[in-house]
Formats: C-alpha cells, structure tokens, sequence
C-alpha cells in the first residue's frame, strides 16, 4: 500500500485546526478537552516528523516505508477513534464536539484507517528478525560519528554492567563517569571558550539516548551537566561562567539541581527553602526532595528564596552552592546539610535524596548572575533543553525495549517455533518499532527547533510527552513478551520497565507537558 503523505498530512492538519478551534471555545478547567487538544497537536507533529524523516533519506527503504506506514495508520485511528492520554483515558473525538469532524478524517484516510495492516507489521517484524533496522543518518558525518562512537562505548562500558549495578543500587562506578568525561558527554553544549565543545542540542540528544539505551542513569548523568552548564551559561556573571563552566565541562565537577521541595511538586512559586545573606555568606533553611546524585555531587544549583517579602516566583533566586562530594561512609559532609536516601523501583546509579539544610553556608558570590528574584526565570530558561533530553533518553529507553523483545523473542521457543512467529508477538514488536521512529523524530526535530535558538517549550514538551509514553508502552510490550521471566528480577527488562515509568513523571509530567502545549498553541505561539 502506498502513503500519500500529502494527502495524508493535510488532512491530519486539517482535523489539529478544528480541534484548535474547539478548545479555544472551551473552559481551560476542562482539562481532558484541552490536554486532550495537546495530545491531538503532539500526535500531528509526530507524523510530521516521520515524513521528514522519509523525505530526508529520499523516500527511505522498504522497511522505512513499512514503518511509516504503521506510524500513520495507527496514529489517524487514535485521532478519529480514541488517543490514549493515560492506560485509562482516552480521548474521544466527542469530548471536543468532533464527532463528524473524526468520522470526515477517517473517510478522507480510509485505506489507512480501516485497511488490514496485518501483512505490514508482519514484514517489519521479519525484518527485525533478519536484523535490520530503520534508516537513522542524519547525512552529516560529525553527528553520524558521534553517535556511532556513543554507541560503541554503551556496548563496552554500560550494557554488560547496567543490570547488576541496578541490582546492586550501586552509583555508575567512578572510572565509567571518567570515560564519559573524556568522551566530551559532560561539555557537549557548554561553549568551545570554557573548555566545552561547543556542540548543538542536537548532538546531546544523539549522547543521550545511545547512553540511555544502555542505561537511564548514564544518559541522566549528562542531563544534570546540561541543566547546570545552561543555567551558568545563560544567567550567570562572566566570573561564574569562568570558574565554573571549565569544572563542568571535564568532569571535574559532577553538578545536582536542587529544586523540589516537599508537597510543592511542580507548583515552584510555593516554594519555602530560604536563604539570607548575612556576614557576607549566603546562609540556606529549608527542606528539598528527589535530588538526583546529591550525594556525589560537587555543586548545587539550588532554587530558594532570597527576597521573603516577594509572594511566589518572584522573591526566588537561583544559588550556586559548592559542597564536598560525599561517600557511601559519609554522604553529606557539608556543615549545615544533611540528607537520606529515597529508595526507588529504577532509575538508579545516580540515587534519590530527601535533603535538610540547617544553617548551609554559601559564598556571598553564589548568587545565579548577581541579581535576586530571577532564578525562575533563569530556570524556565533551561526546561526547554531539560524536557527534550528527558525525551532522548526516553528514546533510547524504548530502544532498548525492543531489542530485549526481540531477542528474546528470537531466542524463547513454544510448541516447537520461536516467539517471533506468533501474530501476537511480531505485532508488539512491529508497533514498538513505529512508536520508538516517531518519538525518535519528533525528539530530533524539537533539538533542531532549539538549536535556531527560538523558544520551542511547545516542541520540548511535545517529545517529553511523546516518548515517554512510548518508552512505556515498549518496556510493558517487551516484558509481556517475556511472559513470567519478564517478572523475574534477573532479566533486563524488569529494570528497563522501572526504568521507563519515571519518564512520564520527572521535568514536568505529562500532565503539565500537555497543559504547556495546550496553553501555547491557544495562545497563537505556534
């Protein structure tokens, strides 16, 4: 069967305007109608990354086609039938009035809505089988080396060991962080004049998702570089840029963003942590929670309050405090800190905090650009990067799913034929492979938006969104693949599949990610 991508992503773009229209005449406090709006938006966007993705390798390979195929059908069914938000929420073309507006969509993509694609995804998983893979150059000879020499490295140094350190909750050994370090994975985006390679946000999504397939937590350790490096870069004064970015870039300063507190989640103007000059220091109060990697870290980048008399956002300003790095013996040596350890289902190597300062001191100079009362403008600064890394890891996180499905589907025989070759099996993995193509491209495509510098926090959260919710929907496939070894925690997938929830919840869950989106596009910035 053919595509007609134009035809096609016409009508798609057609049905997102209507849907448009439609929340705009809508109470925002009907959240399933106007998130569901941002799901139909993000679902467009996918597809329209997807063509691109054809387009720029010529129309691509049979297999390329195949998936595409796939991504486009069950897409449109999800728009003109039920777009899964959540394992129990659909959205209903009816829960926006678009009822006949659904029912015109899938006449006009009737072959592909209401075609028999059996034969389809029965092609792809063979090809799987056979071990190929969908077309991934990016026809550039740097990106494509740099990701080749990330891949080769996570075959080394991660994969063989990610699963015994996750059992273990053991922090990604000292010497693998050092590799990681002379590899560049630390100082990727960080500025050529402070000792960073200068490189784009495109080429840390590439480091992200190959370390992240080998496991979250490395590609996270890079996240925490890049969140620092940005906020320094962007909102800091040139001495902090000088001092610090340098430390960043090589490794020799493993950085925590401390913003969470308690029983404030995403709703950062309650924030209560406070901090008050006083001889000359900064001297820090307060509680904070899932802090990632406190304990190893060298600097906190910590949102507190500095102006008490400011009501919500606007009295916080963004810390730049140093600390001696901890150990297992002693984790928190810093006078004034202390912390204990939230143990966690995934997401390991890195570990989780609850953190008490009682009397913290910081240098008077620790202040984020020398000016009170915009850490959370110097904040909203960085999601941008922040949410279109977590969804190349996501990426890389779905990746790797599907390879374990596959693999064992190729290994695992019942009544006498490989997995691989039950109908029910190969559609997992058919679907796994055009879930992962279409997070892949529209997290590619949020980093190219980024990289023209102009505000993308609706593409950002479109790929969070997005690629989250196919890492998910990978590990689940792939461990229902495994059947009860898939339960077992000797297996990889039992990690992967804790591994992959978090996704959905940490820089802004995927119920803030769509209500960014929604806002933005009724707003008219897209």
């Amino acid at each position: 069967m053919s595509l007609d991508l134009g035809h096609v992503l016409g009508a798609a773009r057609g049905y997102r305007d209507l849907a448009r229209a439609a929340a705009a005449g809508i109470d925002p406090a009907n959240q399933r109608a106007h998130h569901g709006f941002a799901w139909i938006a993000t679902s467009v966007a996918a597809l329209e990354a997807v063509a691109g993705w054809l387009a720029a390798n010529d129309g691509g390979t049979a297999l390329d086609r195949d998936v595409a195929l796939l991504a486009f059908a069950e897409t449109l069914g999800q728009l003109t039938g039920g777009l899964p938000m959540g394992q129990n929420e659909l959205l209903r073309p009816g829960d926006l009035g678009l009822g006949q507006t659904a029912r015109d969509l899938a006449h006009a993509c009737i072959e592909l809505v209401e075609g028999d694609h059996s034969a389809t995804r029965a092609a792809v998983a063979a090809a799987l089988a056979d071990g190929q893979w969908p077309s991934e150059s990016l026809h550039d000879a740097e990106l494509d080396t740099i990701r080749e020499q990330f891949r080769r490295f996570t075959e080394a140094e991660i994969l063989p060991n990610a699963h015994k350190w996750h059992l273990a909750n053991a922090l990604i050994p000292d010497h693998v962080v050092q590799a990681m370090a002379d590899l560049g994975t630390f100082g990727a985006t960080i500025p050529e004049e402070f000792g960073g390679l200068g490189l784009s946000k495109l080429v840390m999504c590439l480091i992200t998702e190959e370390l992240s397939r080998g496991w979250i937590g490395a590609g996270s350790l890079g996240t925490r570089s890049e969140i620092a490096g940005e906020l320094i870069a962007m909102g800091g004064t040139p001495e902090q840029q000088a001092h610090w970015l340098p430390k960043i870039a090589s490794g020799a300063v493993l950085p925590t963003a401390v913003f969470t507190e308690p029983d404030t989640g995403s709703d950062l103007g309650s924030l209560q942590t406070r901090a008050r000059l006083e001889g000359g220091e900064w001297v820090i109060e307060g509680a904070k929670t899932w802090i990632t990697h406190a304990a190893r870290s060298d600097l906190m980048t910590l949102l507190c309050r500095t102006v008490p008399d400011a009501k919500g956002y606007a009295g916080l300003s963004m810390l730049l405090v140093p600390k001696p790095r901890g150990n297992d013996g002693d984790p928190f040596p810093a006078e004034g800190m202390s912390g204990s350890e939230i143990e966690v289902l995934g997401y390991r190597g890195m570990r989780e905090y609850a953190l008490q300062f009682d009397g913290m001191k910081a240098p008077g100079d620790a202040l984020l650009g020398g000016e009170q009362g915009q850490g959370f403008k110097q904040l909203m600064r960085t999601f941008e990067a922040a949410r279109i890394q977590t969804a190349a890891r996501a990426v890389g996180v779905a990746r790797r799913a599907l390879e374990l499905g596959l693999d064992y589907a190729l290994g695992r025989k019942q009544f006498g034929k490989a997995l691989v070759r039950f109908p029910r099996v190969a559609d997992k993995l058919a679907m796994s492979l055009a879930d992962f193509v279409l997070s892949r491209e529209l997290t590619y495509a949020a980093a190219r938006a980024k990289d023209t510098g102009k505000r993308c926090d609706i593409e950002a959260g479109m790929a969070k969104l997005l690629a989250a919710r196919a890492a998910w929907a990978n590990a689940d496939a792939a461990l229902q693949i495994h059947g009860g070894n898939g339960y077992a925690l000797e297996y990889e997938i039992s990690r992967v599949l804790c591994d992959a929830r978090i996704l959905n919840i940490f820089e802004g869950a995927a119920e803030i990610q769509a209500q960014v989106i929604a806002r933005g596009l009724l707003e008219g910035r897209n």
